[in-house]
């Protein structure tokens, strides 16, 4: 299926402009005749893979109400299931699943470092994971059977049920609802109360989108900067003088500090932009088990690889990339930075701007040895990998 635009007659400006982390916006059919590419019973089959982040809310299914349970699962789990009460939850599914990325990477009109990961969801008639909030945007796409959504718009008190394995809303009175077909999307921005209720058996796709807590994004930056300044250099003061009480941090003192302290912190906007783009692109230690074991080749090997042997690279979904243009161009991957220069800056445009590699495109950026290196590179730590033929999107 050639998807092409998701925001129904609105234009992706507009969408941005609008409703992006201000407004709910319903969109009938974003994707006309989707066909969910994977079946509950595929979902619950990879639910039970080693090292997938599933999980089952058991609203009514369980020894307490609402309670979690983390996988994997077996088979044996799903078969002692009731016909209702329950939903199953899997995410980061693009990752498992690379060729998932054909549906995400139409949501790219938001940047790629604010994109989190694809959630796929099912429940039987009635299930749900009862009202709640997200702290990110995320998109709910119909994927199978209806579902029931209701917001809360705008919202009124937050507070949540104590004692619960899940975070739900004490109170939920809803303004708006709908019944979502395949095909059919909401969009919500964060802290908007909504409940979605299966009326009949369904799986919804959730494309969920990260933020940076701003602590988190100045301990990243900070520490780079501490990282990358002079280890034994300390505080010096000969020109000390008597004070009038050895207790109290003088004047001069504390304007010499706050010199040091600024002096650490005036760094050049490319500085600071590196240290942003290396900390926003760190990968999650349990990400690990999403990139692919790929066996170091030599460029020149990789090169007739990619001549020879039919196949394409794609990105490898859980890498996070960030490309920073300028008179001193910066590739950020991973958290760490490579350095580029006018053989290697094409390269790197080529495999942020797109997910899947035409072939004969990655070819002509590989014409001089150092760009053929730095893709040599990428593909020997994962960072771009064969692309598996699995799902028709």
């Amino acid at each position: 299926m050639n998807i092409t635009h998701v925001l129904g007659a609105i234009s992706s400006e507009e969408f941005l402009r609008d409703y992006w982390q201000k407004k709910p916006l319903l969109i009938r059919q974003a994707i006309p005749g989707f066909v969910s590419p994977l079946s509950p019973e595929e979902l619950a089959g990879l639910a039970c893979e080693e090292d997938v982040p599933a999980r089952l809310i058991l609203e009514s299914a369980g020894e307490r109400p609402w309670m979690l349970r983390q996988g994997p699962f077996t088979e044996e789990d799903f078969t002692r299931l009731p016909e209702a009460g329950y939903s199953l939850l899997v995410t980061d599914c693009e990752k498992l699943i690379p060729d998932l990325m054909s549906l995400v990477e139409h949501f790219r009109f938001v940047p790629d470092w604010r994109i989190d990961d694809l959630m796929i969801s099912y429940a039987p008639e009635g299930g749900s994971v009862g009202a709640h909030i997200d702290e990110y945007d995320v998109f709910l796409l119909q994927g199978l059977g209806t579902r029931q959504w209701m917001i809360e718009y705008p919202p009124k008190n937050i507070n949540f049920v104590p004692d619960l394995d899940i975070r739900l809303l004490e109170q939920f009175e809803p303004t708006e609802e709908w019944v979502l077909e395949p095909g059919d999307m909401l969009y919500l921005p964060p802290g908007v109360p909504h409940h979605g209720v299966a009326l009949e058996p369904c799986m919804t796709y959730s494309i969920g989108f990260r933020a940076p807590l701003l602590h988190e994004l100045a301990a990243g930056v900070t520490d780079r900067l501490i990282t990358g300044m002079n280890q034994t250099a300390r505080y010096a003061d000969a020109d000390l003088a008597v004070g009038e009480n050895p207790g109290a941090l003088s004047e001069a003192a504390r304007s010499q500090l706050r010199g040091l302290l600024h002096n650490l912190l005036n760094q050049d906007d490319a500085v600071f932009d590196q240290y942003i783009a290396e900390t926003l692109t760190e990968r999650p230690m349990d990400h690990a088990v999403f990139y692919p074991d790929n066996e170091p080749l030599d460029a020149a090997t990789l090169k007739d690889e990619l001549q020879n042997s039919g196949d394409t690279l794609m990105r490898t979904p859980a890498a996070r990339l960030l490309l920073i243009e300028g008179a001193c161009p910066v590739l950020a991957v991973d958290g760490m930075s490579i350095a580029l220069d006018k053989e290697t800056l094409p390269l790197a445009q080529l495999v942020t701007r797109q997910v899947f590699f035409d072939t004969e495109q990655l070819l002509a950026q590989i014409t001089t040895p150092a760009a053929a290196e730095l893709l040599a590179k990428l593909y020997a730590d994962g960072v771009v990998q064969w692309r598996p033929h699995l799902l028709e999107i």
